[in-house]
């Protein structure tokens, strides 16, 4: 079960990378904003989605509570995303108008990315550890 855990934990990762290049993809498209990042939106939900069976399997898989923690403060991290979305659109006027506040608050969008992205990559390394039969790393 520990292996299975592993899978999902470089699906997370590998999907993380796929979002960051769906990110890009969107700010560069000449299209609408809310067009541009049709996939990016749609693929943070399959990342969420993710997340929380890989939680569930780590559970099931009983890789230890910080572990499990971790992997469900990917998905926590994940919607808080969307929240940060919804927050930067009320600071924002009608249409595809940014103010200065809405800006910086969608700022935070890319910074908790890099969050993901880090945790992402922690939990890969400690699955791996597991998988191999060793303890995963404890921060001192």
């Amino acid at each position: 079960m520990r292996k299975v855990y592993l899978g999902f934990a470089v699906l997370i990762l590998a999907a993380v990378v796929v979002q960051f290049y769906l990110a890009a993809v969107g700010a560069f498209d000449t299209a609408p904003n809310d067009e541009a990042f049709d996939a990016h939106a749609i693929f943070g939900s399959i990342l969420l989605l993710l997340a929380v069976v890989a939680t569930i399997v780590a559970a099931l898989a009983r890789v230890g509570g910080r572990l499990i923690g971790m992997t469900a403060g990917i998905a926590g991290l994940v919607l808080l995303q969307s929240l940060i979305r919804v927050l930067a659109d009320a600071f924002n006027e009608s249409g595809d108008t940014s103010t200065t506040a809405g800006t910086l608050v969608f700022g935070l969008h890319a910074l908790n990315g890099l969050a993901i992205m880090g945790l992402s990559g922690r939990v890969l390394a400690d699955a791996r550890r597991l998988a191999r039969g060793e303890r995963p790393a404890v921060a001192a």
